[in-house]
């Protein structure tokens, strides 16, 4: 099983008519930079830049080990040895590698350079020889998989689309006359023999991911009518004929799911549900369904950990990773409803790319071998493969770096009764006879998680600055079960928030924390939870809010992905503006003291940039320092890496003013 990280994207705009100057003093703001480089700036890049590890994929007979990096692909032999590069004409980015049932060919997609997306879908032997190209498509293409006599690979295809699929990604500016136009994606199939292509699934229907069944004859797959963006929380489970495309809904869950896999015998479903906030960070409860229907099971009920990623290795078996309290995780369910084992835990962050955004493995059929992108705040990454626990090291693409920055420590808190876990990073060189900044990093999601994991472009640098950081995994977070998950539901910036603060007592009491110089940041929900902790209280010095949300009412007209809100909030905000109201920051705004650096995406659709104009425009006129940075051509998530230097580089900066004025 591959187990990656599906995100997805789409843009709304005008809220201000002021906005065009905004946009105009952003692009003033970011050609400042001060000459000679500021401390913050040296420290930023004296960071040990790791290699990216894009994805790994073991073959089902568990011999051997796909790898992509930087867009090249290798195969290794799972037991150790040198690599074989496979090689595609013009030195193409190749992305997403699948194998077939049999382990004897590899196949993969490769993306022509362009602002509009074109890809090829090719396969090759293992050993990296008889490559074939089989299809050259124009719009966004992912997940291939192999029929299961390897006669036929599926894909999913947006044919058309203008940009890269995902709520994350840079939307499409409106203008004109706006028609709603919605690019749908569907399952489609390559002939292997002949390369003809077929659009399979119905052209009203999103596809999010899918699995084959053991015949052949169709697929299990999550999938909702309308926009992809908006619609994946409220997916149903379906099964799926391959000939004709008809669609039978197997499953209507009650939050939201993924990673759905048919088992070896074709009888059983599964997947994971429970409360998401976004495509592909997966956490929840297994489940298990009939593949014609009917009542679903829970094999991990009130579980106390958040399973993310499954895999079928026997038709009553099913092997998973997990968050637990903050670390990674291998366990087993039995279909029957039977705890299976758990296999292994640590504290280090294992998945399938380094990248990752929850735990995950690649494993062989029979889950003898699994395959691993392994890392943690001490090591970068590389790739591992072998039984559970008993990996061996396959890679050395990050040899010889070593962290620049100080340890990391898995640490727990209690807020009355509630037990709330998180990780500490030490200063650089830290010395228990001097006093140090705290500086509090909250998490996206909010249903995620902080892990320990190589950053090299936030905890890291700031504890190279010489600041404690604090990552907390407030309710609302992975690692402590699905009740933990959903203990915000109805309560934003309520329990999440003091869990938050008490947190930050209790490394105050543990640690030299200068009380003085406390600061607090975060992007999406962590920028929400920025805004509304400087409405709540004045513990903090400094403050930079990313993507942050500041207005319900505003967001929820602008937004390109509301259908978030109804399992958190339980309505539309029209249709109950109280429950929105109570955590609304912009209700609180004339509390607001702290000086607050906002930044920002100008098409950003998941929390658009109107909402850092709000904030911003209400801190001016407040009074209250502050500055705004908007950045052209970024979304939700920054994918240039200029843009990325620069958003941490402010963050350094605003830490390093404020903190010094502090004393």
């Amino acid at each position: 099983m591959n187990v990656r990280s599906n995100l997805r994207f789409r843009y709304y705009s005008a809220l201000f008519g002021a906005v065009a100057m905004v946009l105009i003093c952003a692009s003033l703001f970011a050609q400042e930079r001060p000459a000679p480089p500021s401390r913050a700036a040296a420290v930023l890049d004296s960071m040990p830049r790791a290699k990216k590890i894009d994805q790994v994929a073991i073959s089902p007979d568990g011999t051997q080990v796909a790898f992509i990096a930087a867009g090249q692909l290798a195969v290794v032999p799972a037991s150790g040895g040198p690599a074989r590069a496979i090689a595609v004409e013009g030195s193409l980015s190749i992305r997403e590698v699948a194998w077939s049932a049999d382990s004897k060919l590899l196949a993969f997609i490769a993306d022509l350079p362009g602002d509009v997306p074109t890809a090829q879908v090719w396969t090759a032997a293992a050993d990296g020889s008889a490559p074939v190209k089989h299809a050259e498509l124009k719009g966004y293409v992912e997940t291939p998989h192999f029929s299961p006599d390897g006669s036929e690979l599926a894909i999913l295809f947006i044919e058309g689309m203008p940009r890269v699929a995902g709520p994350l990604q840079p939307m499409t500016p409106l203008a004109g006359v706006i028609d709603q136009k919605i690019y749908e994606q569907r399952i489609a199939t390559i002939d292997l023999r002949t390369n003809r292509l077929a659009q399979v699934t119905p052209a009203d229907v999103y596809v999010y991911e899918y699995d084959w069944t053991p015949d052949g004859q169709g697929w299990a797959a999550t999938a909702a009518h309308g926009s992809g963006d908006n619609n994946w929380w409220i997916a149903r489970l379906y099964l799926v004929n391959a000939q004709t495309g008809e669609m039978h809904e197997i499953y209507k869950p009650k939050l939201q799911i993924g990673d759905p896999q048919v088992s070896p015998d074709g009888k059983n479903v599964a997947f994971i549900e429970g409360l998401m906030s976004d495509a592909g960070l997966t956490g929840g409860e297994i489940m298990v369904v009939p593949v014609t229907g009917g009542a679903a099971r829970d094999l991990t009920p009130n579980s106390t950990t958040s399973p993310s990623a499954l895999a079928w290795t026997s038709p009553d078996l099913i092997f998973f990773a997990q968050n637990v309290d903050g670390n990674s995780s291998f366990a087993a369910a039995r279909s029957g409803g039977s705890k299976g084992p758990t296999f292994w835990t640590g504290e280090e962050l294992v998945s399938t790319t380094s990248d990752a955004w929850v735990p995950g493995g690649s494993f062989s059929r029979d889950g003898s071998v699994t395959a691993i992108v392994r890392q943690s705040a001490s090591a970068p990454p590389e790739v591992w493969a072998g039984p559970i626990g008993k990996w061996k090291q396959l890679t050395n693409l990050n040899a010889g770096l070593k962290p620049a920055w100080g340890e990391m420590k898995n640490v727990h808190w209690m807020n009355g009764s509630t037990h709330v876990q998180g990780w500490l990073t030490l200063p650089k060189d830290f010395a228990s006879i001097k006093t140090y900044p705290l500086v509090v990093n909250v998490h996206g999601g909010p249903s995620w998680a902080c892990t320990s994991h190589w950053d090299e472009s936030t905890a890291g640098p700031q504890s190279a600055m010489g600041y404690f950081v604090l990552c907390p995994n407030p309710r609302g977070s992975y690692g402590q079960g699905e009740a933990f998950t959903q203990g915000n539901v109805k309560d934003f910036g309520g329990g999440d928030f003091r869990d938050i603060m008490a947190g930050v007592d209790a490394i105050s009491k543990q640690y030299p924390i200068d009380n003085k110089r406390i600061g607090i940041r975060g992007h999406s929900y962590g920028g929400y939870m920025t805004m509304w902790a400087e409405t709540q209280t004045r513990r903090f010095a400094a403050a930079v809010a990313g993507a942050g949300l500041s207005d319900w009412l505003s967001y929820y007209g602008l937004n390109d992905i509301d259908e978030w809100m109804i399992p958190f909030f339980g309505a539309s905000i029209y249709q109950d503006p109280a429950v929105y109201a109570k955590s609304d920051p912009m209700h609180f705004i004339t509390a607001v003291k702290t000086p607050t650096l906002i930044l920002v995406g100008d098409r950003d659709g998941e929390v658009p940039m109107e909402q850092s104009v709000e904030w911003w425009h209400a801190l001016e006129t407040l009074r209250v320092p502050t500055k705004l940075v908007v950045y052209p051509d970024e979304g939700h998530m920054f994918i240039k890496p200029a843009d990325a230097r620069d958003y941490n580089l402010r963050a350094l900066e605003w830490f390093e003013e404020w903190f010094a004025k502090a004393q």
